[in-house]
């Protein structure tokens, strides 16, 4: 699989640009700030429906437009394939397959099978568990689709009964004991079991699937300076590591039952997948709070090149992008990881510095700047 050809119109910087990319390495040079990130948060967002920089669609659309428009064909199997999407803030996002409108913008995620390395990436392993959350759904729905569904179901049902807990949380407040009408709240109980036990059920697979790949891509790329481990860590009990979906649900449906007084005490809803965490390790310590700047820059990229690898061994060939990355690595690091990434499929490298990136990778190169990229060699 591979990106043939980015078009942009009104997406952050560009009021429109467009740009032919070939197999193999692409290098994207430019000074700091000209677009290079842009292009490559272009193509995550096809991906995932979903930018690495920024919570909400609005800073995507370029100031004083009302929407923004990315267009790529994509090349897979000898077949390409159009996808394009319409970003509307505040509204529901348009999509078209091959020219033909999809009826959900959702439905494109999967034409496009995308992993990307970025500096905002230190947060897996330095920030808060929703990040980890995030690079695991976001991997969990690259290697099946479907679970873009399952995640966009459990998110509702959490919304609705956060609402639900939230009404009667502010009735207690104001009103004594009585408290609010929680009559449907068994109701909301039982979705948050279906969904989420198929949530939880995805992630364990997919953390004892990765469990190896991350191992491996550490040591590769800290040349075996420390082991890196990765457990998940539910919000209930489960009585040993088991995918099994009625088990799960059942184990959700009695910590929902255990938690209920402190739920309507506080107004939220406290167990479920939204409440879980990945947690990481360099050999017998956590490595949020104990990893050094470069080891833990070390793991985050360890944990995209995993994603990458395991994809592979589904048969998956995903694209490749590296943004701003070898100028964070020392000249050792920059080699391994040149090693690690060189047999991509498609490969983009984002740089501000041309020989930061090593010869191993210079494949087609452009330059990026004053709104346009243009192919150099």
């Amino acid at each position: 699989m591979y990106v043939r050809r980015l078009e942009l119109v009104d997406f952050r910087s560009y009021e429109r640009v467009g740009v032919d990319l070939e197999p193999g390495p692409n290098v994207l040079i430019g000074a700091n700030g000209v677009g290079k990130t842009n292009l490559a948060e272009a193509l995550g967002y096809v991906a995932t429906l979903d930018s690495h920089r920024v919570a909400t669609d609005a800073p995507l659309v370029r100031l004083g437009a009302t929407s923004a428009v990315i267009r790529c064909a994509v090349v897979h199997d000898g077949r390409e394939l159009l996808i394009e999407l319409e970003i509307v803030p505040g509204k529901a996002n348009r999509a078209r397959l091959g020219r033909s409108p999809a009826r959900r913008a959702r439905d494109v995620i999967g034409a496009l099978r995308l992993v990307l390395f970025a500096p905002e990436d230190l947060e897996l392993v330095r920030g808060d568990p929703a990040e980890r959350r995030r690079y695991l759904d976001d991997l969990l729905v690259l290697r099946q689709p479907r679970y873009a569904g399952v995640r966009a179901d459990y998110e509702r049902v959490v919304k609705q009964r956060n609402a639900l807990l939230r009404t009667a949380y502010l009735a207690r407040k104001t009103g004594g004991s009585r408290g609010g009408d929680l009559s449907t709240l068994a109701v909301w109980d039982a979705h948050l079991a279906q969904h989420g036990s198929e949530l939880l059920a995805g992630r364990l697979e997919l953390v004892a699937a990765l469990t190896p790949h991350v191992a491996k891509a550490y040591d590769a790329v800290a040349a075996g300076a420390g082991a890196a481990g990765i457990a998940y860590r539910p919000s209930v009990e489960l009585t040993g590591p088991t995918a099994d979906r009625a088990v799960l649900a059942e184990a959700l449906t009695g910590a929902l039952a255990e938690s209920r007084s402190a739920e309507i005490e506080r107004g939220t809803t406290l167990v479920g997948p939204h409440r879980d965490d990945l947690v990481l390790t360099l050999g017998p310590l956590p490595a949020k709070g104990y990893a050094s700047h470069g080891e833990s820059w070390s793991y985050a990229l360890a944990l995209r090149l995993a994603g990458y690898d395991l994809l592979r061994a589904d048969g998956i060939e995903p694209v490749l992008v590296l943004d701003d990355v070898f100028a964070e690595l020392d000249a050792g690091r920059r080699e391994r990881l040149a090693e690690l990434v060189g047999g991509a499929g498609q490969l983009l490298v984002t740089c501000a510095v041309d020989d930061d990136v090593p010869a191993a990778l210079r494949g087609a190169r452009y330059a990026v700047g004053d709104g346009t990229v243009r192919r150099v060699d």
